[in-house]
């Protein structure tokens, strides 16, 4: 098997105006300002963040504000998420990309959050399935890898819905608002991936 590496020009090359990407259901855009009334709704919603590094967004200025800051993220080439639409309302759900890059490695770790109101339909496996035909059909990377709180088994099933593979639990890996959270890890390499929209 040839070894590509990818390198940090063509991450910037790729994300500092990422490309939209669709699905059957879905656009996967840039996130916008304007996106700030639907983003301040699932950010603001604890459910949706109980098993997220941040905590809810306490204001709509904030929302407001993160979004603006992300802007400049993007232009700097260092954000790699993408915006979840629904196609059918123009709906803006949620988030779903790269979380970061391990470029010596040719790997990647990508993340996904959903507003509250879309769950259980197969959304975030088939925003998820997507970012992993980009990362490995465009970007030629090797292996992505996802990782989850070990209680949220919700998010493991949607990672082995799109044919990651459980690897295992690091116990007590994370130390959060002084609680030690064990971390589950699910992985798929290059030739497992089978692109299903």
């Amino acid at each position: 098997m040839e070894v590509t590496y990818l390198d940090r020009r063509t991450l910037l090359t790729y994300f500092k105006d990422p490309p939209t990407l669709t699905t059957e259901r879905l656009k996967l855009r840039k996130i916008l300002k304007t996106d700030s009334e639907d983003y301040f709704e699932f950010a603001s919603d604890p459910a949706v963040t109980k098993y997220l590094l941040w905590k809810p967004h306490d204001s709509f200025n904030f929302t407001r504000h993160y979004l603006s800051y992300l802007q400049g993220r993007y232009r700097a080439g260092e954000f790699y998420d993408w915006g979840i639409v629904d196609l059918a309302s123009g709906k803006f759900i949620g988030t779903c990309g790269f979380t970061s890059f391990d470029l010596t490695n040719n790997s990647a770790e990508v993340g996904y959050v959903l507003s509250r109101g879309w769950w259980h339909r197969g959304i975030a496996a088939e925003a998820l399935t997507r970012v992993l035909d980009f990362g490995f059909n465009t970007l030629g990377l090797r292996r992505i890898e996802a990782r989850y709180m070990a209680d949220n088994e919700s998010s493991r099933r949607v990672m082995e819905k799109v044919g990651m593979v459980f690897e295992g639990i690091r116990r007590d890996a994370l130390l959060l608002d002084g609680v030690y959270i064990s971390v589950g890890t699910c992985a798929i390499l290059n030739d497992e991936f089978k692109y299903r929209s």
